[in-house]
């Protein structure tokens, strides 16, 4: 196997993301405390926890998580269902399993750098970019014209990590008859499902619309739990699910049996969940609109249509990588500049930074940011 690159994400993240005071690339909904999520488990999950031995589990994972996950689909049963520790280890083991040397796969860019580098160490790719000059909508003409023969998978994300768009309903089915009448695999990651901004609407998954389709999810994002390291991959073709289970035995082997009852809990409590975050992000939507109208020359940014991530551009002489890092060092505010989104497959924007959403309470972080800010463009 080629040796994977540094994962540059994760990298920057390590460096900086638990000493930084201030997290405002944060790509996850605010997190529940433990004494939280317990309080909404209902009879069953109760009685399920307090009587919890520690043994191993099941690999597809507990039949009641795999029951609660069905439920969030359209027409899937608990057999359509494979559980992961997080989502990280379904698209990792579904590229290396459903992806040979021969064959070609193609994703979209910008991206979150795994969706890309590990198909890459199976096969030849070929990107298809989100630009921002057509406010990062997808080009289902220009992926079309990026397929070839032997064109195997279809890998996209939306909402879109770290752009927060969407396809328009038309678009996304037409991409899924797409790659149905090519006989291609399309591998949806959906883990921002469920924080779609008014009034757009989720889109179906692709799971439910396709029987060879694999729809990607995950406790972490739409959630805000990552912490349980729980994910899943939903597939009526049951023949991959099969596959990817036994690839499944050389990784995790079997998730946490703990957050599985947690994972359990949550999604019986989901649209209260899901309600509760979308109103964080409508209210931190404002805050941001208000920071940013100050800074018009040095700015340009707009909401997700959907998640808790966004892309603002930064128009300052020093540069995007420049600004972040100072910003980070000298006020201990974390962002995530563009260099960590570059594609070897297409250009990508160099002047963007991933801004999150998500979380409770960003004025403090405002402040400081303001005061720096004002001090930096007073120097000048």
């Amino acid at each position: 196997m080629p040796t994977l690159p540094d994962f540059r994400l994760e990298t920057h993240f390590s460096r900086w993301e638990f000493v930084a005071r201030d997290n405002l690339a944060a790509s996850d909904a605010e997190t529940l405390s433990l004494a939280e999520l317990l309080a909404m488990a209902d009879d069953d999950a109760r009685r399920r926890w307090e009587s919890l031995h520690l043994g191993y589990t099941e690999t597809y994972g507990l039949p009641a998580l795999r029951e609660a996950i069905a439920a969030t689909y359209d027409g899937l049963e608990a057999a359509d269902i494979l559980c992961f520790a997080g989502a990280e280890e379904g698209l990792y083991l579904a590229m290396r399993t459903l992806l040979d040397r021969d064959d070609h796969a193609v994703v979209l860019t910008p991206n979150y750098q795994s969706a890309e580098t590990v198909p890459l160490s199976v096969c030849d790719v070929t990107g298809v970019p989100l630009r921002q000059e057509h406010d990062w909508a997808l080009d289902l003409g220009e992926l079309e014209r990026a397929l070839r023969p032997n064109t195997r998978l279809v890998s996209v994300n939306f909402p879109h990590n770290p752009t927060g768009t969407l396809p328009d309903p038309q678009t996304w089915l037409r991409l899924v008859r797409l790659c149905q009448d090519r006989g291609i695999i399309l591998f949806s990651d959906e883990v921002y499902r469920g924080l779609e901004r008014a009034p757009r609407q989720p889109l179906p998954q692709a799971a439910e619309l396709s029987p060879t389709a694999l729809s990607l999810n995950v406790m972490s994002k739409s959630y805000g739990l990552p912490g349980l390291r729980i994910g899943w991959l939903a597939c009526r073709d049951r023949d991959v699910l099969r596959r990817l289970e036994r690839a499944k035995h050389y990784t995790s082997i079997c998730n946490s049996a703990p957050s599985e009852i947690l994972a359990l809990i949550a999604l019986r409590a989901r649209d209260r969940i899901h309600d509760r975050n979308r109103r964080l992000i409508a209210a931190n939507i404002e805050i941001f609109d208000a920071f940013f109208a100050h800074y018009p020359d040095l700015f340009d940014w707009s909401p997700p249509c959907g998640g808790c991530v966004c892309f603002p551009r930064y128009r300052g002489e020093d540069g995007v990588e420049a600004f972040c890092t100072d910003l980070v060092e000298q006020e201990g505010i974390l962002l995530l500049p563009a260099g960590v989104y570059r594609s070897e497959l297409t250009p990508t924007p160099t002047d963007r930074f991933r801004l999150g959403l998500g979380r409770r309470d960003p004025g403090p972080a405002l402040e400081r940011w303001t005061a720096w800010l004002d001090k930096r463009v007073g120097s000048r």
